[in-house]
């Protein structure tokens, strides 16, 4: 023993090993439900043992173990769990680990079972949501429903019917074999991202964007050669290192253009763009990817007046090939104004505007453009247009002192 405890540490070890050590006694005990109880009595016990002995070299190991023994001392003493009980046993026995065939994928981490079991396509989105925070990011029930704004009450319910779902719908413990994989990762992914998403959307839920960004390093320290997966860390990290300037001193938001470069967080802007190389040298290009690669051009320009913007119309245009949508034709219309002017940008807006109406940001690009283009009027009407489409504080603060100066 050696570390001493501190409220610090104690949090740090549940975040840090709570999903590891569920998914480990998932695989070992065959139950979710029990994994998460006999994981809950473990930190009970080290809650009473470690101030006075210290935190162990091996924490999770330690965690593993003692939740091991009392899930099997549960189970002896449950006359219904006698079938769990041996198929524990026989899961403690080193030569009766799964096999490579019989597990099927390329990799095999417990963590990484638990991801794609959590992630299972059975599942609705806001369940995958619930239950990959609650199992692999170690959230307790109530932060998972102060995040996503629901109640309690929601929350827990949608948790317990996606764990009964996974149990009903038989929903296999495991890696996809390799030809499923490829169908299966985007909603990895997918589940990931939002989670960020919903963190970085609100400047003062950094906790659940960095929980984000903690998946996923986990996802590419598991699966390194999937370069999406890459791709994500790299968005997510290029993303979350202009946050520290996206606020103004009155607590106002900062759009891109007008933020201080200097303020954004360096380490992760060279982590990010280290990534966006890596990805890059395997050429094999992705929607994530994309998204990185533009965000890298942004994060590699002093100002910007300096920023690359051809290149940026250029990742536009092959992100609208792999995955077209309007919102990325809205961006690239954005860039596009920067290297041929406001007016042809303007023409492709007034191309979406029927498809992308109820979207608030679409009459914020096309105020601009108007503006730009010297019709102040419409520029003001535009700006109506966007302020009532949204009730996020932030965004109509910036769309009000935009509408005053106009």
């Amino acid at each position: 023993m050696s570390e001493p405890l501190s409220s610090v540490t104690i949090t740090r070890i549940v975040t840090e090993e709570y999903g590891r050590c569920v998914a480990t006694l998932t695989r070992v005990l065959g139950d979710i439900d029990l994994a998460e109880d006999a994981v809950q009595d473990a930190l009970t016990v080290a809650l009473t043992r470690w101030p006075a002995d210290g935190v162990p070299p091996n924490p999770g190991g330690w965690i593993v173990t003692t939740a091991r023994r009392r899930a099997l001392d549960r189970l002896r003493r449950d006359a219904v769990g006698r079938d769990k009980e041996a198929r524990a046993f026989r899961e403690e026995q080193p030569q009766d680990e799964p096999d490579e065939a019989e597990e099927g994928g390329p990799v095999h981490d417990d963590r990484l079972r638990m991801i794609f079991t959590c992630c299972h396509p059975a599942l609705a989105l806001p369940a995958r949501v619930a239950l990959t925070l609650r199992l692999l990011g170690g959230l307790e029930t109530p932060e998972i429903a102060r995040a996503f704004l629901v109640p309690e009450a929601t929350m827990a319910q949608r948790i317990v019917r996606a764990k009964n779902k996974i149990r009903a719908a038989r929903i296999p413990y495991r890696v996809p074999h390799d030809a499923d994989l490829p169908d299966r990762v985007p909603g990895v992914l997918a589940v990931v991202y939002l989670v960020f998403t919903e963190g970085h959307a609100t400047a003062t839920r950094d906790d659940l964007a960095a929980e984000a960004i903690r998946l996923g390093r986990l996802l590419a320290e598991l699966m390194p050669d999937e370069p999406e997966v890459l791709g994500l860390l790299a968005l997510m990290l290029l993303t979350e290192a202009r946050r520290p300037a996206r606020t103004a001193a009155d607590g106002s938001r900062v759009l891109l253009a007008d933020q201080d470069r200097a303020r954004w967080d360096a380490e992760l802007v060279a982590e990010g763009l280290a990534l966006v190389r890596r990805c890059l040298r395997r050429d094999a290009p992705g929607p994530y990817q994309l998204q990185a690669a533009i965000n890298a051009v942004h994060a590699s320009a002093p100002d910007t007046a300096a920023t690359d913007w051809a290149q940026i119309v250029a990742l536009h245009d092959q992100l609208l090939a792999l995955a077209p949508s309007p919102t990325v034709a809205l961006n690239r219309a954005v860039a596009l104004a920067e290297t041929e002017g406001p007016a042809a940008a303007l023409i492709i807006v007034e191309e979406l505007a029927e498809r992308l109406d109820r979207y608030h940001l679409l009459h914020a690009v096309r105020a601009d453009l108007l503006g730009r283009l010297g019709r102040d009027d419409e520029a003001r009407d535009a700006l109506d247009a966007a302020l009532a489409r949204t009730d996020d504080p932030d965004d109509r603060a910036l769309l009000t002192a935009r509408r005053r100066r106009g």
